[in-house]
Parts: C-alpha cells; sequence; structure tokens
C-alpha cells in the first residue's frame, strides 16, 4: 500500500441546505441543480491543475500543489455560481481550504491539514470562502491581497490561536462587511465527536452522521423501551461545530450533565456541550431505568 506525504492545498467546497433544496424544488430537479453544480466544481478544480479526490454526498474534495491554485479555484467557483444564481437554480456553496502535510494514500488524503480544510468549510457561511494562515503565508504576492484575516480560532491538532482568512472572490467589493479587527473573535474549534450509548449499542455522531432519532418506534435510530417515551421523542442535531438535543415528545426530555444539574427539555433545545445522561418522559432522579449516556469523542468531528 502506497503512502506518500505531501504539502497540497485541501478545498472542500460543499453545497448549501441541499435538504431544503430538496423539499423546496422536488426531488429530480434539486438532484439536477446539485449534480450539475458538483460537475461545474470538479471540471474547475481541474482546469485550474487541482485533482478530484472524491464526491462526499454534496461536496467535492479536492488537492492543489499550491496555495495559489486552491484560491483562484474557489474564487471561480464562487464567481461563476453567484453569476448564474436565479429563483430557478438557487444552488450555492460553501467552501474552505487549508495547506499543509497531507497523507496521500491511494489516491486519498488524510490527516490534520484534511481535518482543518473539513472544519473551515462547516463553519463558512453560504458564498464564503475560508481558509488559513498557513495559506496566506503560502501565497505568492500578489495573491495575498485577494484574503482578509476575519477571525481566530485554535485548529485540530494545534495548540495555539491561529487567524482563520476570508478568500475575496467578489469582483464588487462595495457590499462586504467592513471587519472590525479591534475585537477578539475567536469561533469554536472542532471539539471532537459526539459519542451517544445505550446499553450495548453507541453510536457516534459527526459530519458523517450528523443526527439521529430517540424514540419508542422501531423506525426511530435509537429505540427506548420505556413507557412515558414518545414514538418520536427527541432527535440530536449537529449545527456546525455543535451538538443539539431537540426534543419533540409530550413528556420531555430529561438531562443530567457530569457536574449533577438537570434540566428538563420540553418541545424545545439543549446545547449538550459537556458529558451526561438523560432518560425521555421522567426525571433520572425518579428511578429511570432507561438511561443514554452522551459524551465527545475528541477525535476529529470533521475527518479521522
Amino acid at each position: 500500500m502506497a503512502r506518500d506525504i505531501k504539502n497540497l492545498a485541501v478545498l472542500f467546497v460543499d453545497v448549501c441546505e441541499s435538504t431544503k433544496l430538496y423539499s423546496v424544488l422536488g426531488d429530480n430537479t434539486a438532484r439536477t441543480l446539485i449534480n450539475d453544480c458538483l460537475s461545474f466544481v470538479s471540471g474547475v478544480v481541474v482546469r485550474q491543475g487541482g485533482r478530484v479526490v472524491k464526491t462526499i454526498g454534496d461536496e467535492v474534495l479536492s488537492v492543489f500543489s499550491t496555495a495559489d491554485a486552491a484560491i483562484l479555484a474557489a474564487s471561480e467557483i464562487q464567481s461563476n455560481l453567484s453569476a448564474r444564481r436565479s429563483n430557478k437554480n438557487p444552488v450555492c456553496v460553501h467552501a474552505g481550504l487549508h495547506f499543509g502535510p497531507v497523507l496521500v494514500e491511494e489516491g486519498d488524503v488524510f490527516g490534520d491539514t484534511v481535518n482543518a480544510a473539513a472544519y473551515l468549510t462547516a463553519v463558512a457561511a453560504a458564498e464564503q470562502v475560508l481558509t488559513t494562515q498557513m495559506t496566506q503565508a503560502n501565497l505568492s504576492p500578489v495573491l495575498k491581497d485577494r484574503v482578509r484575516p476575519v477571525f481566530k480560532t485554535v485548529l485540530k491538532g494545534a495548540v495555539e490561536e491561529s487567524t482563520v482568512f476570508q478568500v475575496i472572490w467578489h469582483q464588487d467589493t462595495v457590499a462586504l462587511t467592513d471587519v472590525n479587527m479591534g475585537l477578539h473573535k475567536i469561533i469554536p474549534g472542532d471539539e471532537g465527536s459526539l459519542l451517544i450509548a445505550h446499553r450495548e449499542l453507541t453510536l457516534r455522531l459527526d459530519q458523517r452522521r450528523p443526527g439521529i432519532t430517540i424514540g419508542r418506534s422501531k423506525e426511530c435510530d435509537l429505540v427506548i423501551h420505556e413507557k412515558f417515551a414518545s414514538r418520536r421523542h427527541t432527535d440530536i442535531r449537529l449545527m456546525r461545530t455543535h451538538f443539539y438535543l431537540i426534543d419533540q415528545s409530550i413528556n420531555g426530555t430529561f438531562v443530567m450533565f457530569d457536574s449533577g444539574e438537570e434540566v428538563h427539555v420540553l418541545r424545545g433545545e439543549l446545547l449538550l456541550d459537556a458529558s451526561g445522561k438523560m432518560s425521555l418522559g421522567r426525571s433520572l432522579r425518579d428511578g429511570a431505568t432507561e438511561i443514554i449516556h452522551f459524551s465527545r469523542d475528541r477525535r476529529s468531528l470533521y475527518r479521522v
């Protein structure tokens, strides 16, 4: 099995809110538009000298030998998609890229550089391209003006804060929001995936499995045999870098964090930002036996 470590620019381009596109446009129309978008993205990657590694769902993973080529490709993608957007074609993308050492194995790519690019894609807003201090440092002088600092963060595998840059691909920059660099703005980092455990079953939530449903129904991802539980009782969903419990039940969900604090969530949401346990429909203090444990897995939320 051939393995090689190379310095590469890794670029992820992901279709925004693809689930919403399917519900608004219908399956056939949405699928056609999304496939057309992914084909266009792949074509730009090749034209700019990059290589498409793979398509994952509604996103394209690609690599480039230089930071310049990745910036030019990302800019061309956003500029062209913006120009052809309309009511009939509302598809837009967000993107993240990072330059650094990459493990290449049988054509696929792995490592912290890939994780960082995927993380930046997740935190990028629609029509945004976010990149890193390392990418900016490896740009040619003529392209350094195409990026501007916007945030601070701690990338996976690092111990110190680094700067996140926005790629300026717009022909008209008048509408761009001015950046207040006088503020210390640090965005949430990649704190790892979430583990949900009940009896012998453990489910891992991450970018590849961003949500589960819990309840009495056999159609749920995690089936709980509790008379006070609703058929579809609660969802747990990944939103960018955070996991939220979303209760949809009659009796609510009781969540007890390791600190000992118990929260009753009824038709509301709760951020699962620590470890603990939960019970459906009855308090953990009232002798609940169907107990679900949750904890953070410190491996990357976006790639392993």
